[in-house]
């Protein structure tokens, strides 16, 4: 889709992307898997070599300063190695927004320049035990002692937890519901990984539990403000809900396209398989829902473009969460989709590890868990929708009235 809708220039940065892709080793997929590497730092300080991590951001900070369309499409090319080192080359882009958007300029160059430039590691530490999709039911808590902080508290699923330099972590500063704040909290013996996980897929990401035991954080790695972690989270929450969406469309695209070149070469009653249209009918229902996936991930990027990261939180009407929540929606389904279409053209060697198909399979599940579940995406889709409803209310034509029988007031009845 990008092909279509990028310019020459910009197409230039996304073939980058499609060379990092390209360099990666089938070792380091092939490791990550069976859990022998759980953080691959050269990947993420290749892309920043490559100065390919974070493109959207200023330039003076490490970026170059391209479009959300032009970070998605490069993210959909990476999306080819699966979730894992998808995950780990956007960490910079959703940590970043966070710093870029709210950061001091200490807060930049200490953290997002170094983490640009692949010379620093990031994560985010969101999730808890008591809360996955509740964020204000965070039970971590920050007490301040002077000019610093104190933190104790347990996150989990943190990708990144071996392997990051610092974390982005919200915890309670008040007794409030909503008295959140956000936290740069650098790594020390405070900072405890207590358990890797073990996963169905996206492994070799360094996945963890985390406990924070007596952690001092100084209050210069406050972002924003104390008590302001929604108003942070609300703008984290764009990118972290968009990569995910445009990395799916980049599983997905490979998946079918695996599954189709096999069909061109697997023979059956003397015929290539993709003769038969019971299997290129499910190519053609596969590319179709990737195609309308991608065109609104797009869309959502676009929206982002207009509006910023923060129209995701204004009250004006901005259409940035409910797009991004339908492109993270739509995205990780049609590549769920697309990837079981490619495993059933392929049959029974699709499900070994023959081919990687098996692995994309089980990458593209979490994708409709994490950064948000798809019903806490529906939860948000129809939220936005009703109130675009009633800010359009009396704005456009009155179609009721264009029923056949338009008068019969006595059957229209509500209560």
């Amino acid at each position: 889709m990008h092909e279509i809708l990028l310019d020459d220039s910009y197409k230039s940065v996304v073939e980058e992307a499609r060379n990092l892709a390209k360099w990666v080793s089938p070792d380091l997929l092939r490791a990550m898997d069976k859990g022998e590497v759980q953080y691959p730092k050269s990947f993420v300080e290749e892309a920043g070599k490559r100065n390919l991590l974070g493109l959207r951001f200023p330039k003076e900070v490490g970026g170059r300063g391209l479009p959300f369309v032009v970070e998605m499409a490069c993210i959909e090319e990476i999306g080819v190695l699966g979730t894992s080192l998808g995950c780990l080359y956007s960490l910079p882009s959703i940590v970043g927004e966070a710093i870029a958007t709210f950061g001091t300029d200490d807060q930049k160059e200490r953290f997002l320049v170094p983490t640009l430039q692949g010379k620093k590691f990031c994560a985010e530490a969101l999730t808890e035990p008591r809360g996955g999709s509740d964020f204000f039911g965070a039970t971590t808590r920050a007490e301040q002692k002077g000019d610093y902080f104190v933190l104790n508290g347990l996150k989990r699923f943190i990708v990144g937890a071996m392997g990051a330099d610092y974390f982005l972590v919200y915890a309670r500063t008040g007794d409030g519901p909503k008295e959140i704040t956000a936290f740069l909290v650098e790594r020390d013996d405070t900072v405890v990984v207590e358990r890797v996980y073990g996963l169905l897929g996206t492994r070799g990401g360094g996945t963890g539990r985390l406990r924070f035991k007596g952690t001092k954080v100084p209050i210069e790695n406050v972002i924003l403000g104390v008590g302001r972690g929604a108003e942070v989270f609300n703008v984290m929450m764009v990118p972290e809900r968009l990569t995910p969406a445009a990395g799916a469309i980049g599983m997905g695209r490979a998946a079918i396209a695996l599954a189709g070149r096999y069909s061109t070469r697997r023979k059956a009653f003397g015929k290539p398989i993709k003769s038969f249209q019971a299997v290129s009918f499910k190519i053609a229902e596969a590319v179709s829902a990737l195609d309308a996936a991608s065109s609104l991930v797009f869309a959502a990027a676009k929206a982002c473009d207009l509006y910023g990261s923060v129209g995701a939180g204004r009250q004006d009407g901005t259409p940035v969460r409910r797009l991004v929540s339908e492109a993270k929606k739509v995205a990780t389904e049609a590549a769920w989709f697309a990837i079981n279409q490619a495993m059933q053209v392929m049959g029974g060697i699709a499900y070994t590890d023959i081919y990687p198909i098996e692995r994309y399979l089980r990458d593209a599940r979490l994708s409709m868990i994490w950064t948000g579940t798809n019903e806490i995406m529906n939860l948000l889709i129809q939220h936005e929708y009703y109130a675009e409803l009633e800010r359009h209310y009396g704005k456009q034509r009155e179609i009721e009235h264009d029923a056949t029988t338009t008068d019969a007031d006595d059957d229209k009845v509500f209560e």
